[in-house]
């Protein structure tokens, strides 16, 4: 499980063998969230949250939303499409 990018040191991971559309787990402090990139241009989206706060889902999708061009690279380098 490859991590592709460190959002407040939290681990975002693109697992090889997962399915489409393209989307991102997010692990850390005990808790998983998994967030649809809607690539190209976004909005991340949360689509399942397992323990992080409002807040945090709210600071996990700023994050991501920054690095969204990287993100949909990974997906897309992983996958070969989104």
């Amino acid at each position: 499980m490859p991590t592709v990018l460190k959002i407040f040191g939290l681990r975002v991971v693109i697992y090889p063998n997962d399915h489409r559309p393209a989307h991102v787990h997010v692990i850390g402090n005990g808790c998983e969230a998994v967030f649809n990139l809607h690539c190209p241009e976004g909005p991340p989206e949360l689509r399942e949250n397992h323990g992080f706060s409002r807040g945090d889902v709210v600071k996990i999708l700023d994050g991501l939303a920054v690095d969204l061009v990287h993100a949909c690279g990974e997906w897309r380098r992983i996958h070969g499409t989104y």
